[in-house]
């Protein structure tokens, strides 16, 4: 899926700045729906109660029932997810069923112990990457996972990259680690060895983090129904995407496998007893549909959902809750609104958009502390960047404390008018381009709602009119340059986490190509600093690179930020394990390490 290429008027960037050089300074978009951790990346707030009783030995048993967002549902299950349903969701369902060939630690290091990968090994120019298999993972239908599953699958992810207009879907990992243009070849050499080979050096460690661990593999006898038509093939793997009853389902190496379902209500998942590592205790998972807030709310207080989440706008309501425990981590990420910079983006607002001092009022019309204050009762930190400040992790600057483009609406308004703006019947009005448009934002959360409000009164201040649309979390999130026509701006309601690119370089968000570029961000600068992320050197060379991107990104807007705010998450006193084994980088959830006492 070709991304539109449109060139930006780089504006007026703030006083003193400069991008020739850098300066001396050392993507997630996704409602989550998991349990929390104290463990790793400085995470902070868990449990404000604790179990009534004691109780040390696991048991066997019990039904794990996880609220997921609301209006919000599972539906794509095969392990490689397509650009228009990259959703945290989508990726906790599928790695229930399919293991990554690398799975990544909450301290966002490589975990051999549960990866399909026992090792792997790389030249000094970063060229050449061997990965060796472990010997003990097995398919449930008893067939091992081999190096021919791991070819095939990348296959199917640099076929699905291409980004031809034939494409029946496009891969969600397109330009992040690479894909596909930098991966020179996959080849499986006997059946536990592959050799991936790019075509020039690169960073190892942002390689293994945001290349080959998006490789999960699928069993290439089971899924290739058409080895010499690729297009056919990817035409199959969408008409059985959301389909998770289709024969090939049958056969994963993952802890779980799929039951039945009953669409809008719930998903149903039991233990794979062929499975080769910790095998679950907890008898069934089941991810419950929720049509509100409230009903979620319900749901935990009744006891009907164990593993949920507390909405914000609920948050004084929490001491009805009294068999939960509540935690409030940050997760690995940052939270953006997506301006449509496309020429085909409704009434010419992508063209202002292109405009950086039109991105700067904007910015300057989010009052982010009033956000965290008033419709997050204090939780949430101010960010102005592509990775927020919390939790504390090494890849954020630290010299990037600060917000460049504070709360200040009447600065915001003066900007616009002296690049040429004007204020026609109220709107700020330039060369027949108006800033009035629609933000589409996902619904269902009152407190989305709230944010989306606040934030069409400030800009209001500013002459920029804006209209409020509220669109079910899969529409919202299906918006790319594909249907530019058809929309401004969208708030997804959430933020991107780095679980697919735990390397936080932004390949896959802001680059011109990047299949999570859902705005068509364009600009030649962003392109250099990300690429030169990517390069191999010293260890204070490649910092200082990453550093030099997030700088630029916090300058030159490539979208709108607002604050990072922590997840409220609730589980039952009575399930344990939850806090242990919880992934604050990739969210993603680890039942078979949970039990439930009665």
């Amino acid at each position: 899926m070709g991304k539109p290429h449109v060139r930006f008027d780089e504006g007026t960037a703030p006083e003193g700045a400069s991008y020739s050089t850098p300066r001396n300074r050392m993507k997630f978009y996704y409602p989550l729906i998991t349990i929390t951790t104290c463990l790793g990346l400085g995470i902070t707030g868990c449990g404000n109660r604790t179990a009534s009783h004691s109780v040390t030995h696991p048991a066997k048993g019990g039904t794990a029932v996880i609220a997921l967002p609301v209006q919000t549902s599972p539906n794509w299950f095969f392990p490689l997810v397509s650009l228009t349903a990259d959703s945290i969701v989508n990726y906790q369902v599928d790695e229930l069923m399919y293991k990554p060939l690398l799975r990544i630690s909450a301290k966002d290091a490589i975990n051999y112990h549960r990866s399909l990968a026992s090792s792997v090994t790389w030249n000094s120019q970063g060229t050449r990457y061997v990965v060796k298999l472990h010997r003990k993972w097995h398919w449930s239908n008893g067939q091992p996972v081999t190096a021919q599953d791991v070819v095939f699958t990348y296959q199917l992810m640099k076929a699905a990259s291409s980004g031809a207009s034939s494409l029946p879907w496009g891969f969600s990992g397109a330009g992040s680690g690479g894909m596909p243009k930098l991966w020179k070849s996959v080849k499986a050499v006997g059946h536990h060895t592959v050799i991936i080979t790019l075509t020039k050096p690169m960073n190892q460690e942002w390689f293994l983090h945001n290349g080959i661990h998006q490789i999960i593999p699928v069993p290439r006898t089971i899924w290739d129904k058409y080895p010499h038509n690729m297009t056919q093939e990817l035409r199959y793997i969408h008409s059985v995407s959301n389909s998770p009853g289709a024969a090939p389902y049958r056969v994963v190496d993952g802890p779980y496998r799929f039951s039945s379902m009953q669409p809008n209500n719930r998903w149903i998942f039991v233990p794979n007893l062929h499975y080769d590592g910790h095998k679950s205790l907890i008898s069934r998972v089941v991810f419950q549909y929720e049509t509100s807030a409230a009903n979620e709310f319900s749901a935990l207080r009744t006891g009907s959902v164990n593993v949920g989440y507390l909405p914000p706008s609920l948050l004084g309501s929490r001491q009805e809750l009294t068999h939960d425990v509540l935690s409030t981590p940050y997760l690995v990420g940052f939270n953006y609104i997506v301006d449509n910079f496309s020429n085909q983006a409704p009434s010419g607002i992508g063209k202002a958009f292109q405009s950086l001092a039109v991105r700067q009022a904007l910015q300057m019309g989010v009052n982010q502390q009033g956000i965290i204050d008033h419709l997050y009762h204090g939780y949430g930190t101010v960010d102005d960047t592509v990775i927020a400040p919390q939790p504390r992790t090494p890849f954020f600057d630290p010299a990037l404390r600060h917000n460049p483009y504070p709360y200040n609406p009447g600065a915001g308004k003066k900007l616009l008018e002296r690049q040429g703006w004007h204020l026609s019947h109220g709107v700020m009005t330039k060369n027949g381009i108006k800033l009035a448009f629609t933000l589409d934002y996902a619904s269902g959360s009152q407190t989305a709602t709230d944010v989306a409000s606040l934030l069409k009164h400030t800009w209001a201040l500013e002459g920029i009119h804006v209209h409020l649309v509220s669109q079910p979390f899969d529409t919202v999130i299906s918006y790319s340059p594909n249907n530019a026509s058809q929309w401004a701006m969208i708030y997804w309601n959430g933020g991107w986490t780095y679980g697919t690119d735990p390397y936080p370089t932004g390949g896959s968000l802001f680059s011109s190509n990047g299949a999570e570029n859902s705005g068509s961000y364009n600009s030649a600068v962003m392109n250099k600093l990300i690429a030169t992320s990517y390069q191999p050197g010293t260890s204070k060379e490649i910092t200082a690179a990453l550093y030099h991107y997030e700088d630029y990104a916090a300058s030159h807007l490539p979208a709108v930020f607002i604050p990072w705010i922590p997840q409220f998450y609730e589980h039952a006193t009575n399930i344990h394990g939850t806090v242990r084994t919880f992934d604050p980088v990739g969210a993603v959830l680890s039942p078979n390490y949970w039990w439930i006492s009665k």
